[in-house]
């Protein structure tokens, strides 16, 4: 098994203005510690369960592009992007550029959206859920196509939703065939069909549910001709060591459960990142004792 860190808030002391050395800490620290990759969630508000919007909340891809300059191994992706935010030509050039900048260790985590709020109130497009499935098909479709070759399939794109003339892709991603990608949910008639289809990575919910949905994935990988095995089972979770590792042991607890289930990868808030110690700890009492889940 394997572990991500997943940063999804940054109310830390002393505010902004000691956010750079924070989260350059934070980095260099994970990846020290062993972890596989560093999520961001892809939010312009703090979502309602870490706060709700008033709480601060950074882009994320550029916090991203300054962990690839903080970090020299560690993956890099957002957990998940909403299709509806991006124009799909702009999100390939971006995750591109964090691909080329970083060494080839960007992901593209991307799914259909489920904040209505922060779409409103900031203007951005946010449209029915059926439509937004749509988008994020098409999203998926434009990004293979501007990651193909050596400078993208240059051939006009018609959707129903998007038109690129010449979706052109200079610098090209170094990550080969493409950056992978991760599509977040476990909607069973929607989501896991796309992932089938389209992904490297599934991004599902850590319930008792979880054997079942993956037996739904894999009904969906035969009916589209994919190896079931390619894909990257994986989920969203929270990491509390406690106070100096003393729940560590229920922590591993946890994770055996998730591996039962088949989840390969676990990305997770650790509780009090900002103060590097639980980041050691995990380093130290969990990530080790996981890896040959």
């Amino acid at each position: 098994m394997r572990l991500g860190l997943a940063i999804s808030s940054f109310d830390w002391e002393g505010g902004p203005t000691r956010y750079a050395e924070r989260l350059g800490a934070i980095g260099t620290a994970a990846e020290d510690a062993g972890f596989d990759s560093i999520a961001l969630g892809d939010h312009l508000w703090l979502n309602p369960w870490m706060g709700g919007p008033e709480g601060s909340q950074l882009e994320a891809y550029t916090t991203l592009g300054f962990l690839a300059a903080k970090t020299s191994r560690i993956k890099l992706m957002t957990l998940v992007t909403a299709a509806s935010y991006r124009h799909p030509g702009m999100l390939a050039k971006i995750v591109t550029t964090l691909d080329v900048l970083s060494g080839g260790r960007a992901w593209l985590g991307i799914g259909a959206g489920d904040d209505e709020a922060e779409a409103r109130g900031l203007g951005l497009p946010y449209p029915p859920l059926t439509e937004r499935f749509g988008l994020l098909e098409e999203s998926l479709q434009v990004c293979l196509r501007m990651w193909t070759g050596t400078q993208g399939d240059e051939r006009p794109f018609e959707g129903s939703s998007y038109r690129l003339e010449r979706p052109l892709n200079l610098p090209q991603s170094l990550s080969r065939p493409h950056p992978p990608i991760l599509i977040g949910g476990d909607g069973e008639r929607r989501t896991l069909p796309l992932v089938a289809r389209y992904a490297d990575a599934a991004g599902l919910r850590p319930t008792p549910e979880l054997p079942r949905k993956l037996d739904v994935l894999r009904r969906h990988c035969e009916t589209e001709g994919r190896d079931y095995t390619s894909i990257e089972k994986t989920c969203v979770f929270a990491f509390d060591v406690g106070p100096n590792g003393s729940r560590v042991d229920e922590l591993l607890g946890q994770l055996r459960w998730l591996a039962s289930m088949g989840i390969q990868t676990v990305i997770g808030r650790v509780t009090d990142v900002e103060r590097i110690e639980p980041l050691e700890v995990m380093g130290r009492d969990v990530i080790p004792a996981v890896a040959d889940l």
